[in-house]
């Protein structure tokens, strides 16, 4: 599920290259052991970087309601 957004006041800052801004998308992704992550890029690039604190587990990664809660609390994050 991927989502634009405008970044906020300040950008959002990601692992691998500080902080970003403009029209962004956000994408989570889950791992086999339950760790969800968001990432994000620019609008149109192909280079995805991973978002700064923005993860959480869930006890399962098979619970797609679950997963989906987890998603959403992160997108919220940026929503606005």
């Amino acid at each position: 599920m991927v989502t634009n957004v405008t970044a906020p006041p300040g950008g959002v800052m990601t692992d691998e290259v500080g902080t970003i801004t403009g029209d962004l998308s956000l994408e989570p992704t889950v791992t086999p052991d339950g760790l969800v992550t968001l990432r994000v890029q620019y609008q149109g690039a192909d280079e995805w970087y991973t978002v700064a604190g923005a993860s959480a587990r869930v006890p399962d990664p098979a619970d797609q309601e679950a997963v989906e809660r987890v998603e959403e609390q992160l997108l919220a994050r940026f929503a606005g």
